[in-house]
C-alpha cells in the first residue's frame, strides 16, 4: 500500500510572530525535525511538502540536504491550512492509497505514532491520533456556564491524521465547493458520512502556536536530546 505523507507547512505565523516551522531548534529549522521520523518510516512512500510560496526556492535547496532516498516535493500553500492540504493532496503520486497528513509544527511526532495511525487506518476510511483530555470540560456562552461535558467522551485531536486519499479527496472537493472551513480534514470527512477512528497519540506530540508553547518545545527538546 503506497502512502504519501502531507506536512503543511505554509503558516505565516501571525499569533506566534514569525514562521515558527523555520525556528531553529537544536541548530536545525523547526521543519526538519518534523520530517525526520517521515523520511525514517518504511510505511511512508514519499513526502509533500507545503510551504509558502515566497519561501519554495530556499526550502527546495535547503530540504535537499535531508538525507532521504524517498521522494520528497515542495509545493506552495493555499490561504488556509485546508487549501494547503488540498494543494498537496494534489501532488500526491497517483498511485498514492493513503494520505498521512501531519501539521510542520508538530516536531515530536515518533515513526512508532505515524505507524500506529497507519495500520489502525486498514479498518476506518480515515484514523486521527487523540489524546483524552485531563481538564473539566465546560460549555459556555459568553460569561456563562451552559453545561459540564462529560470528560470521559472527550478527546484532543493531533495530528498526523491518515485517510484514505478517494474519501480525503472529496471532503476537501465538497468542503471548496460548499465555502466549508473545517477545524481538521477528519471533520470534513465526518459531515459527509466517512468512518473515522483514533488511536491514542502522545502529550508530547504538542503543537506550537504560541510563543509560550516554543518554551515547553524547547525543554522536550532538550530532555530528550540529554
Amino acid at each position: 500500500m503506497k502512502i504519501t505523507a502531507v506536512i503543511p507547512a505554509a503558516g505565516s505565523g501571525e499569533r506566534f510572530g514569525g514562521k515558527k516551522q523555520l525556528k531553529i531548534m537544536g541548530g536545525r529549522p523547526l521543519l526538519f525535525h518534523t520530517l525526520k521520523p517521515f523520511i525514517d518510516s518504511e510505511l511512508i512512500n514519499e513526502i509533500v511538502v507545503v510551504v509558502p510560496e515566497n519561501d519554495m526556492s530556499q526550502l527546495s535547496r535547503e530540504l535537499k540536504s535531508m538525507i532521504s532516498v524517498k521522494p520528497m516535493t515542495v509545493v506552495a500553500g493555499g490561504d488556509t491550512r485546508q487549501k494547503s492540504v488540498f494543494n498537496g493532496l494534489k501532488a500526491a503520486s497517483d498511485s498514492s492509497e493513503l494520505i498521512c497528513v501531519h501539521d510542520a509544527v508538530r516536531p515530536f511526532v515518533t515513526k512508532d505514532l505515524i505507524e500506529k495511525a497507519v495500520n489502525a487506518c486498514r479498518d476506518h476510511d480515515g484514523v486521527i491520533v487523540a489524546q483524552p483530555s485531563t481538564d473539566t470540560i465546560k460549555k459556555v456562552m459568553e460569561d456563562q456556564i451552559l453545561e459540564t461535558l462529560p470528560r470521559e467522551t472527550i478527546w484532543r485531536a493531533q495530528t498526523p491524521q491518515v485517510f484514505c486519499k478517494p474519501a480525503l479527496q472529496e471532503a476537501l472537493e465538497l468542503a471548496e465547493a460548499e465555502e466549508i472551513q473545517g477545524t481538521d480534514e477528519a471533520s470534513l470527512l465526518e459531515r459527509i458520512g466517512y468512518q473515522v477512528g483514533f488511536v491514542e497519540g502522545s502529550s508530547l506530540n504538542i503543537k506550537i502556536t504560541t510563543e509560550e508553547d516554543w518554551l515547553f518545545a524547547e525543554a522536550i527538546y532538550n530532555r530528550l536530546n540529554d
